[in-house]
């Protein structure tokens, strides 16, 4: 590793700044009027001016005088565009995130943005402001610096909240600013020019015994020095920021912020300074103290107890050649100056100012004498210098201080580059050959590693110290170590970049705001003009351990070219193999040898044969040496590598050979396994084809892809002399199994020889067991393929591991288990591949059983058949997992055409069991919600169950039709229930398609019909037990609250609610809620009934499979309704009279408020738990009420009439048997009279009331049939009498009087009726009939019997008689 010079960013619109900072400067004293006349903003010159510069007369010159001006040219104009940046002022913020460039009394502010370029993000450099800076007549920037600001907030994570740019001026003020431009504060501290602002800013301490530095902002003039408190200044600046911000929004007046708090020094016995540094807060120790006191006092002087503290500064120039000054920290008070904020806004261009020098923003179109006038400038503290380096000649330019404040860099006019040591005051070397150099600082950190992790006490993290000089002359940048190191790098770069050093960070970060900040800035970077492309320069920590011949350095170089070749894609095997072997051989340090041995194995381009040469050649090596030198870790690893390798080939080489297909050893055995293998085919195939579906995979991750050696060696350890096995993620595993096992399966590889190489290595049987059923259960679909040769190789497979030492225990006790089988057991109940399980379970099965069997026959000598706890356990586990793939094969079915898909759910004998006694019901009532089975044709399918077999219709897969897939649906579902009798009995089953429906209204209320569904299942449940209790669960879990909702909403309104309302306060829209409401009824309904038969039948009993009978976990649906409190039947019956009500009003659309049909009592018991007794209502209600519920079921039987006129009238009437639940709930539906009928006297309404109005209501819509069908059951007929002879005499003065097609008969008839009559019919107004247009015989019928229905002795029974002979008289002429 070495130094890089890395590109991190870009400046734009470089050649636009300089237009700007040069556009009304002359470059060329010489350059005729004419060229004066052009644009100002022009840097291009005409060739033909330049050839006539200085001769007019060479435009008449030949080509070769033409073509040599041109060569001139272009070099000028190269020279000029690229060597301005040299006499700007530029300043980098720590940060990166802002460059300011700026040339006499102009400033460019260039912010950081982000673009996209080819799918590449990169950082940019865009001008954000441009304009003039200075105020005073004639000054212009002498010196610039940007200061990050922290944020204060505690989500920061160590980004600078904003930054400042504070600008020195020739006429020595000093100005800062924000990023966009507007002046923040103003302040002449000194009336000479600024010559050079510098910062210092907290850092860290590295070691305990360190000073802790302060922030300060240090300013330079010829003879003075001003320091700033960084605390202070942060202060201020935010301060002022805040109150700018306010002023420019809204003109409110300027709050004085607090003031600063500086020091100034006049700096005395030099001749000249041009530059410096602000070393900080030191304190000399006791030696240096009495030496002091001794040069200066004398062999008598005095010593304090105490050394005092006291600030360094070192100045460069000339008279001494540098200075070094020490102030007493005490000795002189802090000089505290009032702040001027000042404002830019549009909306004022006052001046702001106060005492004490602060000066704001100026408007240039005005002219205040009075504001031109020097404010006072504080007296400085005369400060003499302590020591420096004479040296008359010499002339320092700059000084540069290292990060740590031990070194620092000082160049001068001599062309040369000293280095300082600060703490002794003397300089330790020096460059030669560096005219105009540029200095930087690069600080690295060691990295956390070897001594961190010693075994005493973990070392402190050591610093290294590199200079980095820019020699433009030579276009070059050099990087040294320090104090004595070499050169460690160098670049060629142009001769006309900026080398750009901050020293500082972020402003505003204390010892506790800096815990947990990762702030990255760049210490060092180069701009070059040319290109404008910022570089960072990145130094490795080991370069400054010692020189070029360091065995380490170059150890680290070799594993940079390894590196290096093992990077590249396309590498001949022969150069790969080539380089690897010299770079580990060469390579001294074990350390770095084993990371490079470890980088190469870990390669993917490096092939198995490369890499078992390579790390033979290195272990060989590595024997040749002394064994006391040679690390016996790098020793282990070699060896250890190079056997995974042996393994891996072997392995690769067999899987080549190929072998044997057929086991003679295992005939008797395989028979018995095909008997098994037949018994349960037509499953296996049924669920092949329904488990077979096609699906998106990569190639990468196809089980066929060979498995890299990589991958191979990082799953393999070597301990010992064993080799184990590293379980990692599902998908190596997989991958690990499939390279060792899958040939023997397929019968490609010869199985025993794999076996036995396996076993040589001292690989576990038990993790060889693991990796081969992990292998045969995850590649279900391809065994599935040719299901009998792979269970004839499995069952071989498992044979020959079996027989492996430490696999299966030779002492066999029939009550024990045995943990080798027991680990078969596990995987297959675990596994979600259904079909590879079970055939895992009848292959492992077999062997267990043979197994234990030639052990009882050598034990016991006996002919009876051994019995033991492993047989039982296999026996059960078989008939678990048959039931599961039988359940797997009705879940795989696809749902039909239209609904949502997915992939089908998956389960396992342990999923099963940890689901308690009802997951099994709960899977297939998932799988019934998906397939949209109604209750009705489950009901049937599940009554077929016991009466028939499952069998393979012939042709049955020819069939294409939906019918066809929803017939072998069922028959799937009857064979699953037939393998569960009690898991999945009618009751249970019902009971959790009842649930897992109202689950699924609950995610989406707006599908009424899963409601619906779920109480028509409820229905379908026999035991008045688990009705009742699934019932209550469905009312206090998911419907009390909707319902309560519902109610308090309509009797807001008033009304049946609009669907924006709905939706806002229910939950659902107005035709969901309607359906919910019907559903609510209903379910009232179910819990009255099944509370009302829970006493005459006995409790129910739930069993349970006896293979199934250890299920463990959540209690089922069924249990948990067993378990439920009785309810209260007339608070439910309370509750269902309010949903009927509710139901009808938003049936028809009714305006009602529906709690207020009920007293106080029945409103307070409404939406109490109906397991508890409530006061309810008794005795006789208001008749207010009454009343009011009267005619709410009057216009009940209105809307539904007129809902049948509508519709033709074509439904027949049908009274609701007792007990009956609706089926239709829509406004036509013919259970709405009777609804109507059994609400009237739980409302306190006569039920003849009611059907009277039914009656006149059919006979209005022209409903004849109907209304004599219902007023059979009128009791009161007087009255209903008096009703009809009204809406009779309307029919006969609608036909008589009020049609538009009046015949001369009819007008002849109705001057023959007796004038009592015809007065009485004149009266009718037959607009109140909605069906006037009745054939006659009908009305002739309806008078018949009115003249049956009235009493002799009735007042109108004269009338009836004379409607009667007018209507017979009109029939008869209408007939002639």
């Amino acid at each position: 590793m070495s130094c890089c010079l890395l590109e991190f960013c870009r400046v734009q619109e470089l050649k636009a700044v300089r237009e700007f900072l040069y556009q009304n400067q002359e470059h060329n004293s010489t350059v005729s009027s004419e060229d004066k006349s052009q644009p100002e903003h022009e840097l291009a010159w005409d060739n033909s001016d330049w050839e006539a510069w200085g001769n007019p007369d060479a435009k008449e010159d030949g080509a070769a005088t033409a073509t040599a001006n041109s060569t001139v040219e272009e070099e000028i104009v190269a020279a000029v565009s690229t060597s301005w940046l040299q006499d700007c002022v530029v300043s980098l913020s720590p940060c990166s995130d802002l460059l300011v460039v700026a040339h006499q009394h102009k400033a460019v502010f260039l912010s950081a943005k982000w673009r996209t370029d080819r799918g590449k993000e990169e950082m940019t450099l865009a001008v954000s402001w441009s304009g003039s800076l200075s105020i005073e007549e004639g000054e212009c920037v002498s010196s610039v610096i940007c200061i990050p600001l922290a944020s204060q907030k505690r989500s920061s994570t160590g980004r600078p909240d904003w930054t400042c740019i504070v600008v020195g001026f020739s006429s020595g003020y000093v100005r800062f600013y924000t990023e966009s431009g507007v002046l923040l504060l103003a302040q002449l501290l000194n009336e000479d020019p600024v010559l050079r602002l510098k910062c210092r800013t907290y850092e860290i301490p590295r070691h305990p015994g360190v000073t802790e530095q302060h922030e300060e902002l240090s300013i330079l003039y010829p003879a003075a020095l001003v320091t700033i408190d960084g605390f202070s200044l942060f202060q201020s600046l935010r301060a002022c920021r805040n109150q700018v911000a306010r002023a420019a929004a809204a003109g409110s007046d300027v709050i004085q912020p607090p003031p600063l708090a500086y020091k100034k020094w006049g700096l005395q016995d030099m001749d000249a300074i041009v530059d410096h540094s602000s070393v900080g807060i030191m304190t000399l120790c006791v030696f240096d103290q009495m030496k002091n006191a001794s040069i200066l006092g004398g062999f008598h002087a005095s010593v304090k107890g105490s050394p005092p503290a006291m600030s360094q500064y070192i100045t460069v120039g000339g008279g001494p050649y540098t200075g070094f000054y020490y102030a007493v920290e005490g000795n002189s008070q802090p000089l505290l100056s009032h702040v001027a904020l000042a404002v830019a806004s549009k909306l004022t261009s006052a001046l702001f100012s106060a005492a004490s020098g602060w000066l704001g923003w100026k408007n240039k179109n005005e002219e205040e004498p009075a504001q031109k006038q020097k404010p006072k400038v504080e007296p400085a503290t005369p400060l003499a210098v302590r020591f420096g380096l004479p040296d008359s000649r010499r002339h320092g330019e700059s000084i540069c201080l290292s990060p740590c404040n031990t070194l620092a860099g000082v160049t001068d006019d001599f062309g040369r580059v000293a280095l300082l040591d600060v703490t002794r005051g003397i300089a330790i070397r020096m460059w030669k050959g560096y005219r105009d150099a540029q200095l930087g600082w690069v600080q690295v950190s060691e990295g956390r590693g070897e001594r961190e992790s010693s075994p005493s006490a973990p070392l402190p993290r050591r610093h290294a110290q590199f200079l980095v000089i820019y020699a433009p002359r030579r276009g070059i940048l050099e990087v040294w170590g320090t104090q004595q190191g070499p050169r460690v790098g160098a670049f060629t770069v142009g001769k006309h970049c900026r080398l750009l050093y901050a020293g500082y960070r972020l402003m505003g970060v204390n010892s506790v705001t800096s815990q947990g900040w990762q702030l990255h800035t760049q210490q060092v970077c180069l701009l070059d003009p040319a290109t404008g492309v910022l570089r960072t320069i990145t130094v490795p920590f080991h370069l400054a351990l010692s020189d070029k011949k360091s065995e380490r350095a170059k150890d680290m170089h070799l594993l940079k070219r390894l590196t290096a070749v093992l990077r590249g894609r396309e590498v001949e095997p022969d150069v790969l193999e080539r380089e690897a072997k010299s770079a580990l051989l060469d390579i001294k340090h074990p350390a770095i040898k084993k990371q490079a041995l470890e980088s190469l194995l870990s390669n993917k381009n490096a092939p198995v044969s490369c890499l078992t040469s390579i790390t033979r050649a290195l272990l060989d090596s590595l024997k040749e040496q002394d064994p006391e030198a040679v690390d016996e870790t790098l020793l282990q690893l070699c060896s250890s590598q190079l056997k995974l390798l042996q393994l891996y080939t072997d392995i690769q080489r067999l899987y080549t050979i190929g072998g044997p297909t057929t086991h003679p050893e295992l005939s008797d055995l395989s028979a018995g396994l095909e008997e098994e293998l037949a018994a349960v085919s037509p499953t296996l195939q049924r669920y092949a084809e329904l488990s077979s579906r096609p699906a998106v995979s990569f190639a990468q991750d196809s089980p066929d892809s060979p498995l890299p050696v990589q991958s191979f060696l990082s799953q393999m350890e070597c301990q010992g002399g064993e080799v184990k096995v590293v379980r990692g993620q599902d998908t190596d595993w997989n991958q690990l199994g499939s390279f060792l096992f899958w040939g023997c399966l397929t019968g490609e590889s010869p199985l025993q020889q794999v076996c036995d190489t396996l076993q040589e290595t001292g690989i576990s049987p038990q993790q060889l067991l693991s990796l081969l059923l992990s292998l045969w259960l995850h590649r279900e679909k391809d065994v599935l393929k040719s299901p009998k040769e792979s269970v004839r190789n499995l069952h071989a497979l498992l044979a020959a591991l079996s027989a492996m030492k430490g696999a299966v225990e030779e002492s066999w006790d029939p009550q024990s288990v045995s943990p080798w089988w027991l680990q078969v057991r596990t995987a297959c109940v675990q596994s979600h591949s259904s079909a590879a399980a079970l055939l895992a379970a009848l292959v492992a099965h077999r062997a267990a059983k043979a197994s234990i069997t030639s052990l009882a026959d050598s034990k016991f000598q006996s002919d009876w058949e051994a019995v033991s706890l492993e047989l039982e356990q296999w026996a059960v586990c078989v008939r678990q997992l048959e039931d599961v793939l039988t359940l797997q094969t009705l879940l795989c079915v696809p749902p039909p055409p239209g609904t949502p898909g997915g992939a089908p759910p998956l389960c396992s004998v342990r999923s099963l069991l940890e689901g308690g006694r009802g997951g099994i019901a709960d899977s297939v009532s998932k799988w019934v919600f998906r397939q949209g089975l109604g209750p009705e044709l489950l009901r049937n399918r599940l009554q077929e169950r016991g009466r028939c077999e499952v069998t393979e219709r012939p042709g049955e897969g020819q069939e294409k039709g939906q019918e066809a897939e929803l017939g072998r649906a069922a028959e799937l579902l009857v064979s699953v229930c037939q393998r569960f009798p009690d898991s999945l009995c009618p009751d249970l089953l019902f009971a959790h398609c009842c649930w897992e429906y109202v689950v699924q209204w609950n995610k989406d209320p707006e599908e009424g019909q899963h409601l619906c569904s779920a109480v028509e299942h409820l229905k379908l449940v026999s035991s008045p037990h688990i009705q009742l209790g699934i019932s209550s669960m469905m009312w206090s879990t998911f419907v009390v609250k909707r319902f309560s909702a519902a109610a308090f909403l309509m009797e807001k309104v008033g009304k049946a609610p609009k669907d924006r309302l709905c939706r806002r306060d229910v939950g659902m829209g107005d035709g969901a809620m309607t359906s919910f409401l019907g559903s609510c009824v209903q379910l009232l309904q179910i819990l009255m009934e099944a509370d009302s038969a829970v006493e005459e039948v006995a409790h129910a009993a739930l069993c349970v499979e006896e293979v199934w009978g250890n299920a463990e976990g959540p209690a089922s649906i069924a249990e948990l309704a067993l378990d439920q409190r009785g309810v209260h039947y007339p608070l439910v019956q309370h509750h269902c009279l309010l949903a009927s009500i509710m139901h009808a009003a938003m049936t028809f659309g009714l305006r009602i408020k529906p709690l207020s049909l009920f007293d106080s009592k029945g409103k307070n018991a409404f939406f109490r738990d109906l397991t508890t007794i409530q006061l309810m209502p008794s005795g006789d209600m208001d008749p207010g009420l009454i009343s009011l519920r009267q005619e709410f079921l009057l216009r009940v039987l209105t809307g539904w009439v007129k809902t049948l006129g509508e519709a033709g009238g074509e439904a027949p009437v049908s009274g609701r048997a007792p007990g009956t639940l609706p089926g239709d709930s829509g406004p036509g539906a013919d259970w709405w009279p009777s609804l109507c009928q059994d609400l009237g006297p739980l409302l306190q309404v006569s039920q003849d009331i009611l059907r009277r109005h039914l009656v006149c209501e059919l006979y209005n819509q022209g409903l004849d049939q109907r209304a004599e069908e219902v007023m059979m059951e009128v009791e009161d007929r007087d009255v209903l009498g008096s009703q009809l002879l009204v809406l009779t005499g309307q029919r006969l003065s609608y036909s008589l009087l009020h049609t538009q097609t009046q015949t001369q008969p009819a007008m002849e008839l109705l001057a023959r009726l007796p004038p009592t009559l015809c007065t009485w019919l004149k009266a009718m107004d037959p607009g109140e009939l909605r069906c006037p247009l009745v054939a006659l015989a009908q009305t002739s019928r309806l008078v018949s019997r009115l003249v049956e229905m009235l009493p002799e002795n009735h007042g109108q029974y004269s009338l009836a008689l004379h409607l009667l002979e007018a209507v017979d008289a009109l029939q008869g002429e209408r007939e002639d």
